[in-house]
């Protein structure tokens, strides 16, 4: 099918040509040497101009003001904007003005990437600006940027189409800069996480994505095939079973940060493809993980924003250790005025239904006591709380608690209303493992599709000996979404699973069918460039006004074709 160009995109592609027909490479091959960045001589120029005589730079056109002889051009490349003083008898010393005349003036647009030398000067206005005295095109922009105004630096209509941002993240970036920050601080988060760790004598590690058996979560998985060994294999849900296997091997703490993928629902917390911190430490339990947490925390709350005070929306969330601890049944008894503590399932499934929360028969205790939580408590706590002590039902991975019946050493950190860090003291007896692992079989079999599967090589790992062990997983992009204040995850992730884009539909009618009602063979694909997809819809227009748009194109496009005669497309309308 051919290729459908708007009026920008085939005028820029007229562009492209014609700097080709001048022996210019539009997208040439050797290296630019750029010695300087827009924040250095902002930063530093003021201070000290002696080094910035003779300065080499490059980046994108955002703007362009051309005033005859001279121009202005804001320029962006990766750390912000400067201006730039184009002068023609500067960059064309000798009689030939072709580069600055019909290149620069006439084939150059906002989004192309040019690369400059010249010298920086303050101008009269008091803004720091490069005297351009070269000037070459690096890489030019067929497709045009969306149009953003600004002034006196600030934007007034950023483009904010989720569509297009997350679709379209490399041209989000362009034309809204300052959504870099997010992604700056949260590799920023990162690297203090893994100090904070390496510091401690962490082993960073890496473990299998494509797995046998999807274990170390209660989640639907991805499943594909491999080929060669003509087995289904799973992408990991998480990479806890590995992990601690590791622990068994003899590595007193481990860590990774994992990209894991589950197979369920999207919204503003939730992306199929997420990434998780998991890190388990040989001999230490839950009491000193809620510690190493708050600790870790408000590490980060400080490196990224200098204090433990951050905004969140219209909050201020406190990462100042300690925080908050209650157990979960005292949290829904808070909450709905119900003690659950001993209720069975039967008990849970009435209370659930008369306080509207929505359930179905596949569910166990464990399920019923988490929708409980998550319906009536969840949202409650903003500031950082530990909820400690789940019941047995709702953790087959953790060690049952020293002294609650009932009860397992657990705690689920909420932030902002969502729970951003989960935490055990990890399940070391093997029978016990292997009587949790079949319960969570029969809930399988119950219709249960987040129900875990038996891993038979994790139990073997646990038979040879697993030290007491304290485990956690931490949502790095719910986490980053606290630090940088973000409501959504689709925005501090750089390509957030979309639904598939919907494809223009192709052209119905031919150029044949279009010929038949007497438009000229030339013109039929500046008829097609105006909107018009079928012949029926050319009759249907204002014969003036199409005649206008048509030749308006051809004066754009500077097409070699005959004019059209108001008759003429008259004529069309009357086959």
């Amino acid at each position: 099918m051919a290729l459908e160009l708007s009026e920008q995109e085939q005028f820029r592609r007229n562009s492209l040509q014609e700097l080709h027909n001048l022996g210019i490479d539009p997208y040439p091959a050797a290296s630019f040497p750029v010695n300087i960045t827009t924040k250095e001589i902002h930063e530093e120029f003021p201070a000290d101009n002696s080094k910035y005589q003779d300065v080499t730079i490059a980046g994108r056109i955002m703007t362009r003001r051309i005033m005859g002889a001279a121009s202005f051009v804001d320029l962006q490349d990766a750390t912000g904007r400067i201006q730039l003083y184009i002068k023609r008898d500067d960059i064309c010393e000798g009689e030939d003005k072709t580069l600055y005349n019909t290149v620069f003036k006439r084939l150059t647009d906002i989004g192309d990437i040019i690369g400059v030398k010249g010298y920086v000067f303050i101008t009269q206005m008091g803004e720091i600006s490069i005297h351009v005295k070269e000037f070459c095109i690096l890489s030019k922009s067929v497709k045009p940027l969306p149009i953003v105004k600004e002034a006196d630096g600030q934007t007034f209509d950023a483009v904010t189409d989720p569509e297009f941002k997350y679709r379209q993240r490399y041209a989000d970036l362009i034309i809204n800069p300052a959504i870099k920050d997010v992604f700056v601080k949260r590799t920023q988060m990162v690297n203090i996480i893994r100090d904070f760790l390496n510091q401690q004598g962490a082993l960073e590690v890496d473990t299998p994505v494509l797995q046998s058996i999807p274990g170390g979560a209660a989640a639907r998985p991805f499943i594909t095939h491999h080929n060669a060994l003509d087995i289904p294999l799973y992408l990991r849900i998480a990479n806890e079973l590995y992990l601690k296997r590791l622990i068994v091997g003899g590595f007193d703490w481990v860590y990774e940060f994992s990209r894991d993928f589950r197979n369920e629902g999207m919204d503003r917390t939730h992306n199929p493809e997420f990434t998780i911190l998991e890190f388990y430490v040989a001999y230490r339990d839950y009491f000193w993980m809620m510690e190493q947490t708050e600790q870790m925390l408000e590490k980060i709350a400080v490196g990224l924003h200098a204090t433990t005070e951050v905004p969140v929306g219209d909050k201020i969330i406190s990462f100042k250790a300690p925080f908050k601890r209650i157990s979960i049944y005292d949290a829904i008894k808070e909450h709905t005025g119900t003690d659950v503590s001993s209720m069975d399932e039967q008990g849970l499934r009435t209370l659930c239904k008369s306080l509207g929360i929505e359930i179905d028969d596949t569910m166990g205790k464990g399920k019923l006591v988490d929708e409980l939580f998550g319906e009536k408590c969840e949202h409650h706590y903003i500031q950082p709380t530990f909820i400690i002590d789940y019941p047995v039902e709702m953790s087959p991975l953790t060690k049952k608690h020293r002294s609650k019946a009932g009860l397992v050493e657990r705690f689920e950190l909420m932030i902002n209303g969502k729970e951003i860090a989960n935490a055990y003291s990890e399940l070391n007896d093997p029978i016990d493992q292997r009587e949790r692992f079949e319960d969570q079989v029969k809930l399988m079999e119950r219709g249960d599709h987040e129900a875990m599967f038996i891993d038979y090589d994790f139990l073997r790992a646990l038979e040879y000996g697993m030290p007491p062990t304290a485990g956690i997983g931490i949502g790095i992009d719910r986490l980053t979404m606290l630090m940088t204040n973000q409501a959504s995850i689709q925005d501090v992730l750089l390509f957030p699973q979309m639904r598939p884009e919907k494809k223009i539909v192709a052209n119905l009618a031919s150029d044949e069918d279009f010929i038949a009602i007497g438009i000229p063979a030339e013109w039929v694909a500046v008829v097609r460039k105006a909107g018009f997809k079928t012949p029926e819809e050319v009759k249907a227009a204002n014969p003036n006004k199409l005649l206008n748009d048509l030749s308006g194109l051809r004066k754009k496009l500077k097409l070699d074709i005959a004019s059209l005669k108001l008759d003429q497309v008259q004529g069309w309308m009357n086959v």
